[in-house]
């Protein structure tokens, strides 16, 4: 998965957690969710086929990765979350009394919206421009100042648990929405908002990859390189 971004949306068509857990094992993970692992493989495979033209992050200097996701997973955050909420209210209002778990799906995404926020500022604000500083420093063979922590790793261990929490809530969320298979019921409303849960889940999936399986050990790397 590090290595072909494209293979994103074979591990969400699966239903395999390639963000939270990503460290867990392949076999394990196809257990767990009752997946033939053959039927992954298969896909993987053509996924490998059109390599050439997916996107190596990996090979990113970090404060160029830093700054993608900022401007790309941040911007999109906090763009379409207020937008979501809004459609939430409406059809919670509307279609609550026959479904009331839009009521918790609701809620778990209030909650969900709030929380990112405040990691989102935490990372640009405290963690993200010291990435960048030790990238700095290795490019241009100087000594990157003093950051408030005593290491990198304690930040990112933090924001790890975040991520975590906010991953195990949107699952609770697509539990809830029936994998956002929409009712007979719904409107048009419903059907957009579900939509854009989907592809917000889908969007905080990427986000944390960039971030667990590329960015955050990188960035434990460089600085012990540079001590």
């Amino acid at each position: 998965m590090k290595d072909n971004y494209k293979a994103a949306p074979v591990f969400e068509k699966f239903g395999l957690d390639f963000c939270c857990k990503g460290n867990q094992n392949f076999n394990d993970a196809c257990k767990e969710g009752g997946i033939e692992p053959s039927s992954v493989i298969k896909e993987l495979k053509q996924v490998n086929n059109d390599k050439d033209e997916s996107v190596d992050f990996d090979a990113w200097p970090l404060d160029i990765l830093v700054d993608y996701i900022r401007k790309r997973h941040h911007a999109y955050v906090e763009e379409k979350t207020p937008i979501i909420k809004s459609y939430l209210d409406k059809i919670e209002s509307v279609h609550g009394a026959n479904h009331p778990e839009l009521k918790q799906v609701r809620d778990i995404f209030f909650e969900i919206g709030g929380e990112l926020t405040v990691h989102m500022k935490k990372e640009e604000l405290m963690l993200f421009p010291f990435i960048k500083r030790i990238q700095h420093a290795k490019d241009t063979r100087t000594v990157a100042s003093s950051p408030l922590f005593v290491s990198v790793e304690k930040p990112i261990d933090m924001m790890m648990d975040d991520h975590a929490v906010e991953g195990e809530k949107f699952r609770k969320i697509a539990t809830l929405a029936n994998q956002y298979q929409l009712p007979a019921d719904a409107c048009n409303t419903y059907a957009v908002t579900y939509q854009l849960l989907k592809e917000y889940e889908e969007d905080l999936h990427l986000h944390i990859h960039l971030e667990n399986n590329i960015l955050f050990p990188k960035a434990i790397a460089l600085e012990k390189e540079m001590k």
